[in-house]
């Protein structure tokens, strides 16, 4: 039977291809001593990286030593971040060193800063992605430890503001090793619940002792809930990569009470406050539509038939007695001004002249004779005085 025979380059590069398809192999984390340290020309560091039982080679490029604020010496214990490969062309196996811390809590933090930009170059603490937390919730969901204040300190102070409000509990894990896949798996469960929203936390400690909130797999399970989170780890100035995840950070678990759960009595006081408001203004617009609905009363009541026919009767009431009082008013003026005719026509009557001694002599026409002038001899005359008439002849004319 015929065996497949593969050339030095194919096995270097199917080995290759394994060590790439190997996600752990490309993002790993090797504590141990540092031996064999050399700085090249080139501005590449190679070294070896060993403990009591291993050894494998390491090389940090010149690109990556910007990340490096210390000199590598041999006999360093360090831990190196970075990506396990095989050099092809050799058929070795080194670690490509992107990271270089000393070992203890330096690491922590320097793996802390790694995530955190590599989330935030993923766009997981963008603003647009945060959800609003709801103002007014039925039930809170709570993902801690079941012992301890932080969980004491949310139900106490959640009650207090509002006792309507349910609390869901889930028990997790928040240190250790396993406590990374509780808090997910506590995420998960409440979400599933349908809760409003959602605390996530614990109360402080040390780097070591919040770390599981620094783990992706915890920061992935908070961007992908639905339902909104707010981070409470720790004390005021803990910050962890949940925190900036989550939808909105707290400094404690109490005050991330406080923010998911509205004071039922500040609510009542403005609704008090909202109801006086309304009755306040709703008497005001029951007065104005009052006083005009007595507005269109009087201008119905002074627009209607009856109204008008009395106000018409008044009115001629008032005009017949005015015009009553303009004739009285003329009576009077004319019988004055009368009397002041008669006076002054008694000053020219005739019959005043003939009750003086005077006559009235006028032609058989009846014209006033004044002068001897047109009366001749014979021609009839007629003479009034006081109490009649006498008829005469002219008998002679004598001049001046």
């Amino acid at each position: 039977m015929a065996k497949s025979v593969y050339t030095v380059t194919q096995v270097n590069a199917y080995i290759k291809n394994m060590f790439t398809q190997d996600y752990m192999l490309q993002s790993v984390f090797v504590k141990g001593e540092i031996s064999g340290c050399k700085y090249h020309s080139s501005g590449h560091i190679y070294f070896t990286l060993k403990d009591q039982k291993g050894v494998i080679a390491c090389v940090m490029f010149a690109r990556d030593r910007y990340h490096l604020d210390f000199t590598l010496k041999d006999g360093q214990q360090v831990v190196v971040g970075g990506t396990v490969d095989v050099f092809e062309r050799d058929g070795k196996y080194q670690l490509y060193a992107k990271q270089v811390v000393l070992d203890g809590t330096g690491l922590l933090h320097e793996r802390f800063e790694q995530l955190k930009r590599e989330l935030e170059e993923r766009g997981m603490f963008a603003p647009q992605y945060k959800q609003q937390i709801p103002k007014f919730i039925k039930t809170l969901g709570v993902v801690t430890a079941d012992t301890g204040a932080a969980v004491r300190d949310i139900i106490q102070i959640a009650t207090r503001r509002n006792p309507y409000v349910q609390i869901i509990l889930y028990p997790a894990i928040v240190q250790g090793e396993q406590a990374s896949a509780s808090i997910v798996k506590g995420i998960r469960a409440l979400e599933h619940l349908g809760v409003d929203v959602m605390i996530v936390g614990r109360g402080g400690g040390s780097i070591e002792d919040l770390w599981a909130f620094n783990e992706e797999v915890v920061a992935q399970a908070i961007f992908d809930c639905s339902v909104p989170i707010i981070s409470a780890v720790g004390h005021e100035t803990d910050t962890t990569i949940a925190d900036y995840v989550a939808d909105l950070r707290a400094p404690t678990p109490s005050a991330a009470a406080e923010l998911a759960v509205y004071d039922v009595r500040l609510f009542l006081s403005q609704l008090e406050g909202y109801a006086q408001l309304l009755e306040k203004d709703l008497n005001r617009v029951v007065a104005a539509r009052k006083s005009r609905l007595e507005q269109y009363e009087a201008s119905l009541k002074y627009l209607s038939p009856q109204n008008r026919i009395r106000e018409k009767r008044t009115y001629l009431l008032k005009l017949e007695e005015r015009l009553e009082e303009l004739m009285q008013s003329r009576l009077t003026k004319n019988r004055h001004q009368l009397a002041i005719y008669i006076e002054r026509l008694k000053g020219v009557s005739p019959l005043n002249k003939l009750n003086s001694g005077y006559s009235y002599v006028s032609d058989e026409n009846g014209k006033n004779v004044k002068s001897v002038q047109g009366i001749s001899e014979g021609q009839p005359l007629t003479i009034q005085v006081t109490d009649g008439k006498l008829s005469a002849t002219v008998t002679g004319i004598l001049g001046e």
